[in-house]
């Protein structure tokens, strides 16, 4: 007789644990439901090698380079505090170590080791051949000059029919001629290497907008399309299935869309940030998040000076400031479309001292899941309200004002 009450003792503490697991992980399964919920109701699907995703605070992206020398520790650890999502601009550390593969790989180390979960990209140009790189340090006219083989890789001045070149920056650069197989296939080459010698977790690819990619006939935009859909697949396979693949303004390139895994909006001049353009973009990042991929929502403060990652920041005076006062408007503008897996990304330039060193403690608040989607006022209006957890959103985009409350 005892001995059954044990055993029927011992069956009710067992019953009674394996209900606390199941109850237990319901909770789990239903937090991480509410968590990747998507805008229209249905849920993000996720890949093991993206970054760990949290509404906890604003999800950060930084993006940034510093032509004369790699990070120290403290700048390290302020970036890393605020996110693990980061890409490593054009020219970085290229005066002190000759090759912006070699600095990437330096910051890739820094990085991943006080937090190894980060992920830490590789950039690469699909259209202008900065000499930044091994791989495109003879792309210059000295180097033409001792090997004119190489220049079958870059674009052609249609009235000149000379080597196209980049006059507006400081840096002189050639554009690459995509439309070349043979330059795919060497330029594929060069990205896969890059992010095996730096040890990124992926690749950031810039230029990725066809309208944008200048002195092209108009007919072979439909070509270049294509030809950029092929890089980009090629891309993905020969770097591996756990590479992240960022295109930059490509979100709306169908040749390329299938192959990224995530896409920059850069909002790089005024057309891009007018009210209807960022109406279409809320849009497009709940279409890529139905997608399982990853939306960069990136924005600069406005009243910079001259400004290159290439020669350093320049002519910043009073910006900071100005940043501070512009982030709310731009702020809101992000959390209205956020969908899981959306990164704000937020400075007034792509160098190391734009703006990613500055403490901006609204995008440290806490702000916890949104509750739906957005809100439109009226149906033909530019007033849009959004709530979370901890903040409500009220964003004019007509007047571009906007107001961030917290609680």
């Amino acid at each position: 007789m005892g001995e059954k009450v044990l055993l029927w003792i011992w069956s009710f503490k067992t019953l009674s644990i394996i209900c606390c697991l199941m109850t237990l992980s319901l909770c789990s399964y239903g937090q991480q439901k509410s968590l990747l919920a998507i805008s229209d109701g249905s849920n993000f699907k996720s890949k093991t090698y993206f970054p760990k995703f949290s509404w906890e605070t604003t999800p950060m992206y930084y993006h940034f380079g510093d032509i004369d020398r790699v990070l120290l520790p403290e700048e390290v650890k302020f970036i890393a505090e605020r996110t693990d999502f980061i890409c490593i601009e054009k020219s970085h550390a290229f005066n002190m170590l000759g090759d912006a593969v070699l600095g990437t790989k330096h910051e890739v180390e820094a990085f991943h080791k006080i937090k190894p979960d980060s992920k830490i990209l590789f950039y690469y140009n699909s259209y202008v051949a900065w000499p930044f790189t091994q791989f495109n340090k003879e792309l210059t006219p000295e180097g033409i000059a001792q090997n004119k083989e190489l220049a079958k890789f870059l674009a052609v001045d249609p009235k000149t029919g000379k080597l196209l070149e980049k006059t507006n920056g400081p840096t002189f650069s050639y554009y690459f001629d995509a439309l070349n197989p043979e330059f795919r296939k060497w330029w594929v080459a060069s990205a896969v290497e890059g992010v095996k010698i730096s040890g990124a977790d992926g690749i950031f690819i810039d230029r990725m907008n066809v309208d944008e990619n200048a002195n092209y006939p108009m007919d072979d935009l439909t070509e270049l399309a294509k030809a950029k859909g092929e890089m980009m697949a090629t891309l993905k396979e020969q770097m591996g299935p756990d590479k992240i693949l960022v295109g930059n303004n490509a979100a709306t390139t169908n040749d390329v869309f299938p192959h990224c895994d995530a896409f920059m909006f850069e909002h790089y001049n005024a057309t891009v940030t007018n009210k209807e353009n960022l109406l279409k973009e809320w849009g497009d990042m709940v279409r890529i998040a139905k997608a399982g991929k990853i939306s960069i929502y990136r924005f600069g403060a406005k009243g910079k000076g001259r400004n290159d990652i290439t020669m350093g920041a320049t002519e910043t005076v009073g910006i900071e400031q100005r940043s501070k006062e512009q982030l709310e408007y731009y702020h809101a503008c992000f959390l209205i479309g956020a969908q899981p897996y959306s990164y704000f990304q937020w400075n007034w330039g792509w160098n190391l001292e734009d703006g990613n060193l500055i403490d901006y403690p609204a995008l440290q608040k806490p702000l916890g899941s949104p509750k739906g989607a957005y809100k439109r006022e009226k149906p033909d209006g530019w007033i849009f309200t959004r709530e979370f957890e901890h903040a409500s959103i009220w964003v004019n985009t007509e007047i571009k004002k906007a107001k961030i409350t917290w609680h």
